[in-house]
């Protein structure tokens, strides 16, 4: 599966399954992000509010792969809603990552994470953020650009004044919590959705269903859920500082009957992210 792409809108392909860094610091992201690389991935996904590009760009360094073979992909930080701000940003995340093109850029969320549940959009700073990622796309210093964690109306609000279309939204999506109708809007206006935290943190490892069908088809619960991911078209990134689980995340060569695809479709989770819990985007989900 590390070697099949999916097709952006731009004509430009990314792999199907992603290594996400979040949470990897600096000291630990070189390592981990060779390791996933020696196992055969070649999509990474980091971001400035991870404080690990620079260990992303020194794994890539150290890599023997080439750079062509790589999709890397970075998110402006939340908080920049202003064209000044995001022009030195994307400039700041190519010296860090010392590249000098990116193959996906995202603003990371349409709202900063301080005021994430707010009823403000920031629907003029995202397109002020957003023209800036135009213009470093049409200079070539970004291949792909796209959004994270952007709902109907903060999409409805690009793509009434964008000039070029976003090509992919990333957003959290896993068994038990699908967004069937952001995931559905995205794809009918031709963006990829790629799917964070595709195996919950362990939210769905008390489900009997899940349990049921992973033994079923004789695979772990994360096989099951990055797999119930890709068969919703959507690019899953799962994240593990274990080389095993890397493995075993991208051992994902089965189908899935459209039958237990409903079933898990219909999965209610109990949205317990642990340690997480208090995290933006989950605790939106959460309800607090």
């Amino acid at each position: 599966m590390l070697t099949e792409t999916f097709t952006l809108s731009n004509g430009n392909e990314i792999p199907k399954i992603g290594f996400g860094t979040w949470k990897l610091h600096a000291a630990a992201a070189k390592e981990k992000v060779l390791e996933a690389i020696e196992v055969g991935y070649r999509h990474i996904d980091t971001a400035q509010a991870y404080g690990n590009e620079e260990a992303v760009g020194e794994a890539i360094k150290a890599s023997k792969i080439s750079r062509d073979d790589l999709f890397i992909t970075t998110k402006l930080a939340a908080e920049i809603k202003d064209y000044a701000g995001a022009v030195q940003a994307i400039d700041d995340s190519l010296k860090k990552i010392k590249l000098e093109s990116l193959d996906l850029m995202l603003i990371h969320s349409p709202k900063p994470w301080a005021y994430f549940q707010e009823e403000d959009h920031y629907f003029e700073g995202n397109c002020a953020a957003w023209q800036a990622l135009e213009e470093a796309y049409e200079a070539g210093k970004i291949r792909a650009i796209g959004v994270s964690n952007f709902e109907i109306i903060d999409l409805e609000n690009l793509l009434q004044h964008c000039k070029i279309k976003p090509m992919v939204n990333q957003v959290l999506a896993h068994i038990g919590q699908t967004l069937v109708e952001v995931i559905d809007y995205s794809q009918k206006n031709g963006l990829l959705v790629e799917a964070y935290s595709p195996i919950a943190h362990g939210a769905m490892l008390n489900s009997k269903t899940i349990t049921t069908l992973a033994q079923k088809y004789q695979v772990s619960i994360p096989q099951l859920a990055i797999r119930y991911c890709l068969q919703l078209d959507l690019l899953p990134l799962p994240k593990t500082g274990n080389k095993k689980h890397m493995e075993n995340n991208a051992d994902v060569d089965f189908t899935i009957s459209e039958r237990d695809m409903l079933k898990l479709k219909g999965v209610v989770s109990d949205f317990d992210y642990g340690k997480d819990n208090d995290t933006p985007v989950f605790r939106k989900v959460l309800g607090k």
